[in-house]
């Protein structure tokens, strides 16, 4: 059995990020102690007449435990508190000035309020209760022996500690929501990306049900139409097509199912045909009428259609982009088909690693694609805005665009560029293999 191991309690603000702030409390405990130590021994001497030796034990009983106080203020309240109901009881034993105060002089209250604030700063808000119900009792107690008659100017003792304890136990509690807060904040920022990336996911699946049931009703209608279109087919072919037609429907119901899982309430108008290459050209034209003149090299080039669909949202997004943080900036989108992997990936290359214009992300790279059979080159490049805007056109970004190309890029096995530009423009490159490898299935079924 392993033995538990005490954790050693740490210092007053030992948490704090700057070293000035850790070292404080110890700062003001030994200033504290090495000012409060002569002085109670002058004053309980010289104005109390108490004698010597035992004005040295009180007042070292009295400060020395202002150092103990930085890591447990409670040990060190229990030996001042002691030692100041003993510093009154043997002020009864002297004769000393109505004018003075009693039970507790000056340099104790100094003392003592400090040590209470260090115990509301680390103690939970039962035990400051406590303390402070042992303070008044002491305080009120000793009054019935006051010499000199005891009245409001002997509660300071109490009233100064109690506001020490609440402004300590306020400052603590603050401190511990922030904290919370803060960790909150981090774990709803994961949440909120890992529900992000979900989304995504699922949004790009229930898109590419059209591209493969399209495909798959081919296959059906090629299998069933077969016997019908070849003439002398022999029985055990006409069984293999019959077989085929079967399985496709089969799968296709699959699908329909699994859609049905993908979909939620919000996902309306998804029926309507998926955008490809033909469509991105009107995209560019309703952008255009919004913030101003964009160049288009168009592609005419036959790409499988998830290809084409995964090119028209990275084209949708980087120019969402550009309406959303620089409109009438010069925009331009470039779509090229290139045969090898030096080709036609274009200029403008980003400095990437760090984040651009208050875009959703920056100097990203995600790669994965082999082009031995040829790829898309997606391009999307703007300048920075004409003119500097008066405030931000939304105060923070969803982080769906960056996963959203991310995710498409990935399905594919190609890769993703995105990054600022020099002069403040950005820069959008993906680059989406034509065909896809036996290598390129493997990885995206293990992720």
């Amino acid at each position: 059995m392993t033995p538990m191991v005490e954790e050693r309690p740490r210092a007053l603000l030992a948490g704090a990020s700057r070293r000035w702030v850790r070292a404080l409390p110890w700062a003001l405990a030994f200033v504290l102690s090495v000012a409060l130590l002569p002085t109670t021994i002058v004053v309980l001497t010289a104005d109390y007449g108490v004698h010597g030796a035992v004005a040295a034990g009180l007042a070292a009983a009295q400060a020395a435990p202002l150092l103990l106080a930085v890591v447990r203020p409670l040990q060190a309240w229990c030996v001042v508190f002691a030692a100041d109901v003993a510093g009154a009881l043997a002020l009864l034993a002297v004769d000393f000035e109505e004018r003075l105060l009693w039970p507790f002089p000056p340099m104790e209250l100094v003392g003592y309020v400090a040590l209470c604030l260090a115990l509301g700063l680390r103690e939970r808000r039962r035990t400051l209760v406590l303390v402070w119900l042992a303070t008044a009792a002491a305080n009120v107690g000793l009054g019935f022996a006051a010499p000199h008659g005891f009245g409001a100017r002997e509660l300071l003792f109490t009233i100064l500690g109690g506001v020490a304890l609440l402004l300590g136990g306020a400052l603590r509690e603050r401190y511990e929501v922030q904290r919370r807060l803060a960790e909150q904040e981090t774990i709803s920022e994961a949440e909120r990306g890992r529900r992000t990336l979900l989304e995504e996911r699922a949004r790009i699946a229930r898109e590419l049900h059209d591209v493969v049931a399209h495909h798959m009703s081919v296959i059906t209608v090629q299998a069933d139409t077969a016997e019908y279109r070849l003439r002398a087919l022999p029985p055990d072919v006409r069984e293999e097509f019959t077989s085929i037609a079967s399985t496709a429907r089969e799968s296709l119901g699959e699908m329909r199912r699994l859609l049905g899982v993908l979909r939620n309430e919000e996902a309306h108008g998804e029926l309507v045909p998926q955008p490809g290459l033909r469509q991105i050209g009107q995209l560019v034209e309703a952008t255009a009428r919004t913030v101003g003149p964009v160049e288009f090299t168009a592609c005419e080039a036959e790409v499988p259609e998830a290809v084409g669909l995964s090119a028209y949202r990275i084209v949708q997004e980087a120019l969402a982009n550009v309406v959303r943080h620089a409109p009438g900036a010069a925009t331009r989108v470039s779509l090229s088909v290139a045969g090898s992997a030096g080709d036609g990936d274009g200029g403008d290359r980003g400095s990437g690693g760090r984040e651009g214009g208050g875009r959703e992300g920056g100097g990203d790279r995600d790669s994965g694609g082999r082009d031995g059979g040829g790829r898309l080159t997606v391009l999307v490049v703007n300048g920075p805005p004409p003119r500097p805007r008066d405030g931000p056109l939304e105060t923070g970004g969803t982080g769906h665009g960056l996963v959203g190309m991310r995710e498409r890029v990935r399905l594919v096995g190609g890769a993703l560029d995105v990054g600022p530009l020099p002069d403040g423009g950005f820069r959008v490159a993906a680059r989406l293999p034509l065909t896809l490898t036996e290598e390129d299935l493997t990885e995206k079924d293990s992720t």
